[in-house]
């Protein structure tokens, strides 16, 4: 069989050709922004908006310049995080102390745990025996079909708990060894193909980067939107939601937007063969490579199980014995979710394996390696930059305007629609999370300002902002597979459309509006 990497190097100079067109967009995009961001904040500042106070009119005009190179990455995103509340303290919108708050918000370690979690289960090759099990299932063996839905499945459940850009990098290779066993297949039948032109090999590689922005939307830690707009309801309406009631909202979403794509890419990508031969070869040989089990998987596997139970916990006792009872108030006191997640991240380190090296589970440097800092920091930065916009009273001006121009009373299925395809939009052309730091604030604010519940739009804002689906750029999984050679742009963004569309369509807003308020009463 065929080296996987050889169809990756076959790929790099289509990868080389496009950086060219990319690097020469964005030095425009970064010179614009750079230029432009101060030029339209300083016009902000110097104009007279009635209905403002001086701290929400200065607050607007820094959030300008933030959103603007948030979009634009004249310097890098997690930069101008900090920019933001620094410029509301040397322009006194706040004082320093609350302007930093949020940078310490439980949401914060929440995630600082969750990306422990995740970096010891790449590590110790915990998500790689969990996908390879998945693809190693008797009901999976040879057939396109049940292979396709298989690295789907494995791409969606293995996101939902770590990077989704770490679980494309894991499948991608996998991916690559199928659609060469399919080619060996062909060859030696008398019928070679050219991958970049198979259809199947095109779904195959959408299939991969699809399931694993999906697969996000399962827990607050999946991907940064949701524990976003989660820490925004804490800090703007001081609504909490538990990690177990956004699972029920997060597993519905993600089952329909996985049956969505499936049924799209199968349609569009259809195979052209009943069996893959090699295909049951290659996941034994790349199963026996794992080996048994070893005890740095198992003490990844129980600290992340003490983890999940906790978080999980809650649900179960509402259930239980209410929401009013007392046992459950006293477990969310002494247990809420972001010590759930430091206590699974703090057993990495005394779960010993081998106490005469004294080696544990995980060193501190890989760890620290495993945070991603600049992802804390935008998320500090937007809870920062929202917390200033409620406690000014920008939000709710900034809603009354949106209302306005919305006619004034709109229905909130409308309201959830129009932020929704907002949230898509930007996402496709900036970082999902800046989008959702800018779009989230502005769907609270108005929803809050129409006498609507903000949950419903929370939830839709940041279920929308991971259908990033339609260019490379729109997510790292895309761009991992773009770089294949097996995706032509104008396929990924005619199936993207249709995926984003739908998916706003049938779950988005029925899931947000219906199911949100039946799960919590509201």
């Amino acid at each position: 069989m065929s080296d996987s990497k050889a169809n990756l190097k076959k790929a790099l100079p289509l990868e080389e050709e496009n950086e060219v067109g990319n690097s020469r967009f964005d030095r425009r995009r970064r010179l614009i922004g750079a230029i432009c961001g101060p030029i339209c904040a300083i016009l902000v500042w110097i104009t007279p908006i009635a209905g403002l106070s001086p701290e929400a009119h200065k607050l607007l005009a820094i959030m300008t310049l933030v959103a603007m190179w948030w979009i634009t990455e004249p310097v890098p995103i997690p930069v101008t995080s900090l920019i933001g509340p620094t410029l509301c303290v040397i322009f006194g919108v706040v004082k320093m102390k609350e302007a930093f708050a949020a940078f310490a918000n439980p949401m914060i370690f929440l995630f600082m745990g969750g990306f422990i979690l995740a970096k010891a289960m790449t590590v110790n090759g915990l998500d790689k025996r969990i996908a390879y099990g998945i693809m190693s299932m008797k009901w999976v063996g040879d057939s396109p079909r049940r292979i396709f839905l298989a690295i789907g499945l494995a791409c969606a459940l293995c996101s939902g708990w770590i990077s989704n850009t770490a679980t494309a990098a894991m499948m991608f290779p996998i991916a690559l060894g199928l659609l060469d066993a399919i080619s060996d297949m062909m060859a030696a039948n008398g019928k070679p193909i050219n991958l970049r032109t198979y259809k199947y090999a095109t779904g195959l590689m959408l299939m991969t980067a699809y399931a694993c922005s999906i697969g996000g939307v399962l827990t607050p830690i999946g991907t940064p939107p949701n524990i976003i707009m989660l820490g925004f309801l804490s800090e703007m309406s001081n609504i909490h939601v538990s990690f177990f009631e956004w699972m029920v909202w997060g597993f519905v979403a993600m089952v329909i937007y996985f049956i969505i794509a499936y049924i799209v890419l199968m349609r569009m990508f259809p195979a052209d063969v009943d069996h893959i031969e090699g295909a049951q070869d290659l996941i034994r040989a790349r199963v026996k490579e794992l080996g048994k089990w070893t005890w740095p998987q198992i003490n990844t596997l129980i600290a992340f199980m003490v983890a999940v139970i906790l978080w999980i916990t809650p649900g179960i006792l509402n259930i239980v014995s209410g929401p009013e009872s007392e046992i459950l108030a006293t477990y969310n006191k002494l247990f809420p979710e972001a010590v759930a997640a430091l206590i699974g991240a703090l057993l990495l380190f005394f779960l010993p394996v081998n106490l005469h090296k004294d080696k544990f589970t995980i060193e501190w440097k890989e760890a620290v390696a495993g945070v991603e800092w600049g992802t804390l920091l935008l998320f500090g930065g937007g809870l920062a930059m929202g917390g200033m916009m409620y406690a000014t009273g920008l939000s709710e001006w900034i809603g009354q305007q949106i209302l306005l121009l919305m006619g004034g009373e709109p229905s909130e299925i409308l309201l959830i629609a129009v932020f929704c395809v907002m949230s898509l939009l930007l996402s496709e052309l900036t970082s999902h999370t800046a989008a959702t730091n800018m779009i989230g604030p502005l769907a609270i604010g108005a929803a809050v300002a129409a006498g609507f519940s903000p949950i419903p739009v929370a939830v839709g804002v940041a279920l929308s902002a991971s259908l990033g689906f339609m260019l490379p750029v729109s997510t790292p999984p895309n761009a991992i597979v773009y770089a294949s050679g097996y995706i032509p742009i104008t396929k990924m963004i005619k199936t993207g459309v249709y995926i984003d569309f739908i998916g706003i369509a049938i779950v988005t807003i029925p899931i947000a509006l219906y199911l949100v308020k039946w799960v919590m009463g509201v």
